[in-house]
């Protein structure tokens, strides 16, 4: 028979509260929630910005072939990821996985790595959004606007749209996808129909493009690429079906993404020609795909793509800062942050405190960097090379770091279960997988150097990486510090609201 002291609340544990512990269900069908994951890969950002460096920095043609391997280690990756999402529904994806299998120990490092990773992918984008924002306002007003400008306005606009209904963000964002994507398929269409002197050539997929020193790195810029596939299990509390439509959209996502890129970059080996591709992209750099479109397609085709360019930025700003409010608010339910973030908006049902700390993260770091640039217009040092370089491969490291760990905890979740026989082929590609990561992982390390452009003895090769290592530490040491302190709440890590619904079903049964 329960007490009166049965009722309260334990050390180390929050009662249920209601629905604002919970993100509210049914509010995505599988159209929604693909459109949402699917704007976190910015298609044009990526065919604009990331191939034209990946061919400029690494001068390694087969460019369109990594990309069909990279798809084929993530779609190894998504089955063991995939089968793990039937079992788990938490909005904190990567740490709840990686509870389940690793221990709450290992989650809660890996739910800071999530949060400092997302962060820095969501920030970065803000300083090449504000260039070309700058850019087109020089362009076509005439006016002088400096870059921290349109990125602070857009930071306030995005946190105020992290307010409104996950499904308005998702119309936002597949408005926002389909037309970039429709522009991008228009030039790759155009670029096979008026191909340079070399014809439609398919050296770039030759597997003798990919020899030399940079294939490594080359590797750390396409996966980036990549980016937004994973955040499918974020949202699988707020579908109806989420073991049927986390899986599904996983799979659409990354397969769809594999093959869109692998074309988009063998169009722009067409256009130029495989032999030229190099040496125009190092020319051009971001440029590249504008100069080839204002030949083939005209000046008002390349003056939409410039726009589009931009709005596709800010779909992908948008889905990053829904996923880093998720995380901050699956971390704050299960004790990992302030009990404030657990707690979703009444008015709305989306995690409200979540998004307004994203936002104030995003403006911090807008503002620092604004006052350290002395060139604020015209010059893309700063805004570009440094913030979204910088912070881009920072949050890629992160995201390689915890897919890697996500496919170990696949192995152990099941084996500890006793289903290693069941599930015998999807931990086989879960191990194959994570080995892969685990490899491009130690190359981004090793380079890191590289991606962002620093001399080999520059402080930025460790210090940088260093800040993901720092959040692995700093999240064992909480980990240990709950488990030791806190037992019952180190044992909630990565059950997310089904250890509410459990102590919801105890109260109402004492």
């Amino acid at each position: 028979m329960a007490t009166e002291s049965s009722s309260k609340s334990r050390p180390g544990i929050s009662t249920f509260k209601g629905e604002d512990r919970a993100l509210r269900a049914g509010r995505l069908g599988t159209g929604g929630l693909l459109l949402s994951v699917l704007a976190a890969t910015a298609p044009l950002m990526v065919v604009a910005g990331v191939m034209p460096t990946t061919f400029a920095v690494m001068g390694i043609v087969g460019q369109p072939l990594l990309f069909v391997l990279l798809g084929v280690v993530l779609v190894l990756f998504s089955v063991g990821y995939a089968e793990m999402s039937r079992h788990v529904h938490n909005a904190g994806a990567f740490y709840a996985y990686i509870s389940r299998g690793l221990g709450g120990t290992a989650g809660a490092s890996a739910a800071l790595v999530a949060l400092v990773a997302y962060n820095a992918l969501q920030v970065g984008i803000y300083g090449i959004f504000g260039f070309e924002v700058s850019g087109l306002f020089a362009t076509y007003a005439d006016l002088s606007v400096a870059w921290w400008i349109p990125a602070l306005v857009a930071a306030l606009v995005v946190g105020t749209l992290g307010w409104l209904k996950i499904d308005v963000n998702a119309r936002v964002l597949g408005v926002l996808l389909i037309i970039e994507v429709a522009l991008v398929v228009i030039f790759d269409i155009a670029a096979v129909s008026d191909p340079a002197a070399q014809g439609l050539s398919l050296h770039a997929f030759n597997p003798d493009t990919l020899t030399g020193a940079g294939v490594g790195t080359a590797l750390c810029f396409c996966i980036a690429a990549f980016t937004g596939f994973e955040q499918a299990p974020v949202y699988a509390e707020e579908t109806s079906r989420p073991h049927v439509l986390v899986p599904r959209v996983m799979f659409l996502a990354v397969g769809g993404v594999a093959v869109f890129f692998a074309l988009s970059s063998w169009a722009l080996t067409v256009a130029t020609g495989p032999s030229a591709i190099v040496g125009e992209a190092q020319k051009q750099s971001a440029g590249l795909l504008f100069g080839l479109t204002e030949d083939r397609l005209g000046t008002t085709f390349t003056d939409v793509l410039h726009f589009l360019f931009v709005t596709g930025m800010f779909a992908a700003l948008l889905s990053f800062h829904n996923v880093v409010a998720r995380y901050a608010f699956a971390m704050g339910r299960e004790g990992l942050l302030p009990a404030a973030f657990g707690r979703t908006n009444s008015a709305s049902g989306a995690p409200g405190t979540g998004s307004l700390l994203q936002t104030a993260v995003s403006v911090v770091v807008i503002a620092v960097f604004a006052i350290a640039d002395d060139k604020p217009t015209g010059d893309p040092t700063v805004p570009v090379l440094h913030l979204f370089t910088w912070f881009g491969n920072i949050g890629s490291l992160g995201v390689i770091l915890l897919m890697a760990a996500a496919s170990a905890s696949v192995v152990v979740f099941f084996v500890r279960r006793g289903a290693a026989g069941a599930q015998a082929w999807r931990l086989i590609t879960s191990a194959l997988a994570g080995i892969a990561l685990l490899v491009i992982a130690v190359y981004t390390v090793k380079d890191f150097d590289v991606l962002v452009g620093a001399g080999p003895e520059s402080s930025l090769s460790w210090v940088l990486p260093g800040i993901i290592g720092l959040a692995v530490l700093v999240g064992l040491a909480q980990g240990m510090v709950m488990r030791s302190r806190r037992p019952e709440a180190h044992a909630r890590i990565g059950l997310g609201n089904e250890a509410f619904q459990l102590e919801k079903a105890a109260g109402e049964a004492s």
